[in-house]
């Protein structure tokens, strides 16, 4: 559910039209319903019964501090995996002790700041990774609470390119190298193993494969701790879906997937932490653009937006589906065409839709790409010199630029000539 519906023929984003927020921001623009983020964060967490569950909202997904506030100021916690999230969290008000560090690649000056701002948790992915982390924290005095993140070689079952719990991906430790890892870590001085953690990717509609990575994972806590290792906690992770087309797409509703975990995880006595992201943001959010041309190809129609891949990626990096809305609502017996829904940078992969049933439009119209609060704004880029775009929250009747728009003179200013060019 979300809060961008049509009133009085014009679709409203909460109680203000869309309209409105394009004649004083311009357009593209990202607009954020508040009532959607509150009401998703709610209908998460209200679906466990434990009490001492830490969830820690996905800062990759969205990272914008005005969303991250809005969350914070619920109960959230953070997932972060830089220490420019790190630094995001902290000024949108995260206390560091709700804070989870994960990825691959941590540097030895992510480490240090992390361990110096005395975050909640290490997720450990390598033993490369480990060995630094201890040896930073020894020398500071210090001993770095981790979860070590084991690859549990499961199929999730989505987009190539964000699927992480399988054999052959960067992420984890190899399922059959686990227990050894685990053994050696509690002979290291500068770290504590406190619990396991285990991510098998994103955008996940099916609760298949969770449970078998969760089974797994419930199994190896037992082992460890036959082994006398203490395993206090136990994080799952992100990566529940969201229906990005409104037919044929159908997710696990959070109770259903609050009810597989209690089952796998009944009896283990452990603190549950989760890391959603897209769950939350994904549908609290829309791209909003202007059509700048209606073309017509040899063989396709295209409607041509002031909105592009570098506004918006997904599309073209994950062959991913956005529902596409005229802002103006069409009358029940308009007639609906097929077109291609384009932007304007130099590439063919510039394309947000293909044959997206749209009505009559015209230059000038306004559009709203559905479903765009995840993995949108965060990802967007500067490719052909396009200036990154706005982003809105609203809340009610109120409304707020949460990022202006960069102008040239912003971007320009960000490069140096070489002194040599002078």
């Amino acid at each position: 559910m979300h809060h961008f519906d049509y009133r009085a023929g014009v679709m409203h984003a909460e109680g203000l039209p869309l309209t409105t927020i394009a004649e004083r921001v311009g357009t593209p623009f990202y607009c954020y319903s508040t009532a959607t983020l509150e009401r998703h964060y709610r209908v998460f967490k209200e679906s466990f019964s434990m009490d001492d569950m830490l969830v820690a909202y996905s800062l990759k997904a969205n990272s914008n501090l005005s969303i991250v506030r809005t969350l914070s100021n619920l109960g959230a916690g953070a997932d972060i995996v830089s220490e420019g999230e790190l630094r995001r969290a902290l000024a949108a008000g995260i206390a560091p002790d709700k804070i989870v560090f994960s990825g691959v690649g941590k540097t030895q000056t992510e480490m240090s700041f992390a361990l110096d701002t005395g975050i909640y948790q290490f997720n450990v992915e390598s033993e490369p990774e480990l060995e630094l982390l201890s040896g930073i924290a020894e020398q500071k005095g210090q001993v770095a609470p981790i979860a070590l993140r084991v690859n549990p070689s499961i199929d999730a079952g989505t987009h190539e390119k964000i699927a992480t719990g399988r054999s052959e991906d960067k992420f984890g430790i190899p399922w059959n190298r686990a227990r050894n890892v685990f053994d050696h870590a509690r002979n290291l001085p500068g770290v504590k193993v406190v619990g396991i953690d285990v991510h098998i990717g994103s955008q996940i509609t099916d609760l298949g494969p969770f449970e078998a990575a969760f089974s797994k994972t419930a199994d190896l806590v037992r082992s460890l701790r036959a082994a006398g290792h203490d395993i206090t906690r136990l994080d799952l992770g992100g990566g529940l879906g969201i229906a990005y087309a409104r037919e044929d797409e159908a997710p696990p509703h959070p109770n259903q997937y609050a009810e597989m975990i209690g089952r796998v995880t009944k009896g283990l006595d452990v603190q549950l932490i989760f890391e959603p992201g897209r769950v939350i943001v994904g549908n609290a959010g829309i791209l909003v653009a202007r059509i700048v041309y209606i073309k017509q190809g040899d063989t396709r129609r295209f409607v041509i937006l002031d909105a592009a891949m570098n506004d918006l990626i997904r599309p073209a990096l994950y062959d991913a589906h956005h529902d596409i809305l005229p802002v103006i609502e069409p009358a029940p017996s308009a007639a609906f065409s097929l077109f291609d829904v384009v932007g304007p940078v130099c590439e063919t992969g510039d394309t947000l839709a293909r044959d997206c049933e749209l009505p009559s439009l015209e230059s000038g119209d306004l559009v709203a790409v559905m479903s765009a609060g995840a993995y949108g704004a965060v990802q967007a880029s500067e490719y052909n010199s396009r200036p990154l775009i706005a982003e809105v929250l609203v809340r009610g009747q109120d409304m707020a630029v949460i990022r202006e728009r960069r102008t040239y003179e912003d971007m320009l200013a960000a490069d140096r000539i070489a002194d040599w060019l002078e």
